[in-house]
């Protein structure tokens, strides 16, 4: 926090720690080995505690922001964590590690290793954004790339964590994002997102960007004007425009990574390009900022062409029909533990990246914590679970969305019901079979929640104590226990495919994680 370094002298300019509420802490002490999950509660990491110390977020609000105005997005973040942290070692599960990434991000990500490979023996330049590419950046990426020989790449990285409120949403920004790659030399760029939080934290964050790209096997990383800067409440930039530039020089010499410091590129009304502002007078320049920009989306309004390619405007309005025009309902039944949330997750993932409308996500455990919150596990309340699901289906793809389910739905009669409702409002249903075995999905259960059910402290556990019934007439069967998730994702996109649902001519193959020298 005070001087951009940890103890042994290495730069680390954002502090990462893992915070922790007053009540959890007191049951958090050293040697203590806590268990980090996803959203789905499936095991990530351990992390064995060696330090619980307190947090001060004034001071470090101050440190890292330079101020304590809570205006700021990242000091706002920074007040709302807990008044502890915790150091430790942390103990990582590959595979799950690698099942969360096909699960949470999009499919172009590609881990350090992969990214380090594609580099070796030639410059990478790296470009940070949390934002779609405009003309202006798509100007300055290509100006980098000028600086170099042809066997140069560029890898466009963008953060695809949290990032500040009314930003674009993750699947848009990756559609504008293949969108504009047609506007780049052939072969010299590279798309992979960052699963990053965006901490808005201007020239602190910049060095801290740059050391991360490092890591990537980036040899350049471009840092232009307001780099992560989280805008002024009355308009404008927090930081001065070009802090960035003079802090990170301040490190270059140590930091192992050439920081390519490029000027505000602008639009010039008389040479009808984007050129330095330093070459031109402010008569010349048309503007359109980025809150304005996103008003004129919101309200359908025109946007200029030379601010943006229309196929990047065309990309951000995710409310555009689907490739099939009808709504879908992709409906996912097995056993708890089959592995029926992690091959939803993967296809929300593919549906993202190939269709345009809004892809929904209605997970079982998710919808039991708030949608059917109070309802117990009877069959009256069970039925009533999946009415509720299939509802909010509904109601996804009458807004022209699909829809990716979920949910153990162990009576047929109850997803006959939904699959009746759905095709009523004209949708397609597709009920996938994720057929696991009991004793797999015991020896799985990453919950332990077949050990509490064997020993009687969990009831009416379905496949244990409770029934599950068999789809009788299921579109797709996935034996999990005989194939990979890769391979059961191919099988569903092969169904939706032949069927004509999806659009078939765009596919998204994921590297596959290998030793980086086996990696093509």
């Amino acid at each position: 926090v005070q001087t951009a370094r940890l103890k042994n002298g290495s730069l680390s300019p954002i502090p990462i720690v893992l915070d922790l509420s007053k009540e959890q802490t007191s049951s958090v002490g050293v040697g203590s080995v806590l268990t980090l999950v996803n959203l789905d509660s499936h095991p990530l990491a351990s992390l064995r505690v060696t330090e619980v110390f307190p947090l001060d977020p004034a001071e470090e609000a101050l440190r890292i922001y330079q101020t304590r105005d809570l205006a700021h997005a990242g000091v706002l973040e920074l007040v709302k964590r807990g008044p502890y942290a915790v150091a430790g070692v942390l103990e990582v599960n590959e595979e799950s590690i690698r099942l969360a990434a096909a699960c949470d991000f999009p499919p172009e990500y590609m881990r350090p290793n992969q990214i380090r490979f594609l580099s070796q023996g030639n410059n990478l330049i790296a470009f940070q954004t949390r934002n779609p590419l405009h003309w202006a950046h798509i100007t300055a990426t290509q100006k980098a790339l000028e600086l170099f020989d042809d066997q140069t790449k560029l890898l466009i990285h963008p953060a695809v964590g949290p990032t500040k409120q009314g930003d674009f949403s993750v699947p848009q920004r990756m559609r504008a994002y293949r969108a504009a790659l047609s506007y780049y030399p052939l072969g010299r760029t590279v798309l992979s997102p960052l699963p990053i939080a965006m901490r808005m934290a201007g020239p602190r964050e910049a060095l801290w960007h740059a050391l991360i790209r490092k890591n990537y096997g980036a040899t350049h990383f471009i840092i232009g004007r307001g780099h992560a800067d989280p805008g002024s409440p009355k308009g404008g930039l927090f930081y001065p425009p070009f802090a960035a530039h003079e802090y990170v020089g301040q490190y270059s010499h140590e930091i192992g990574i050439t920081p390519i410091f490029l000027p505000e590129f602008v639009y010039s009304k008389a040479k009808k390009s984007y050129i330095a502002e330093s070459e031109t007078t402010p008569e010349d320049i048309l503007r359109l900022s980025g809150t304005e920009f996103r008003h004129r989306m919101t309200t359908n309004e025109d946007i200029p062409d030379w601010f943006s390619p229309p196929e990047v405007v065309r990309a951000l309005h995710s409310a555009l029909p689907s490739g099939s025009g009808k709504g879908l309902v992709v409906w996912f039944t097995g056993l708890p533990a089959s592995g029926k949330s992690t091959l939803a997750r993967m296809l929300v993932r593919y549906l993202e990246a190939v269709e345009r409308c809004p892809i929904f996500l209605l997970d079982g455990d998710v919808v039991r914590r708030r949608l059917s919150k109070g309802l117990g596990f009877s069959k009256s309340d069970r039925d009533e679970n999946i009415r509720r699901i299939g509802l909010a289906a509904q109601k996804a793809i009458l807004k022209g969305g699909m829809c990716v389910v979920a949910a153990v739905s162990p009576y047929q009669e109850a997803r006959d019901k939904v699959r009746r409702l759905i095709e009523k409002t004209g949708g397609v249903f597709i009920e996938i079979f994720v057929n696991t075995p009991v004793n797999v999905c015991m020896a799985r259960d990453p919950k332990g929640i077949y050990a509490k059910a064997m020993s009687g402290t969990l009831a009416q556990m379905t496949g244990v104590n409770d029934v599950y019934e068999t789809p009788s007439h299921p579109d797709v069967v996935i034996d999990t226990h005989k194939v990979g998730p890769d391979e059961a994702l191919g099988c569903v996109i092969k169904i939706l495919g032949t069927r004509g649902i999806v659009l078939k001519d765009k596919v998204f193959i994921r590297i596959p994680e290998k030793n980086s020298s086996e990696i093509s």
